[in-house]
């Protein structure tokens, strides 16, 4: 249980804070995310990450997203993005998964084939 007045304080600052889509874990995400650019902390770019979500922990201003993509030469490569960060531009949802568990921490192991989420059925709008 938290103190009632850090309680406030973190309602107070994040009350203003554009709002993510909704996805979960087996979703496939493209995180459009600000990096420093050289010495100086005036130069930003936003550079994209794109991979599947393989855990999402909730707790209030502490929540965050746990991505995982394939690097160079078959290299998993997982970052965890706070979700109340003020370097998040944007977030896609490209894919949506149908997965029974919500850590996906199983897909470490695997490779190839094997690490494919089934996708899962996304009705399109009627003209």
């Amino acid at each position: 249980m938290k103190n009632s007045i850090i309680a406030n304080f973190e309602k107070k600052k994040f009350e203003n804070h554009k709002p993510l889509p909704t996805f979960r874990p087996g979703d496939t995400i493209k995180v459009h995310y600000k990096i420093r650019e050289g010495a100086d902390a005036s130069k930003f770019r936003v550079q994209p990450y794109e991979g599947v979500v393989i855990r999402f922990k909730k707790g209030g201003v502490d929540s965050s997203f746990t991505v995982r993509k394939m690097g160079a030469n078959g290299v998993g490569v997982e970052r965890a993005f706070p979700l109340y960060s003020g370097n998040i531009t944007k977030v896609d949802v490209l894919a949506s998964g149908v997965v029974r568990r919500s850590r996906l921490f199983y897909l470490r192991e695997l490779t190839g084939k094997a690490a494919r989420i089934k996708s899962r059925y996304v009705p399109r709008a009627k003209k």
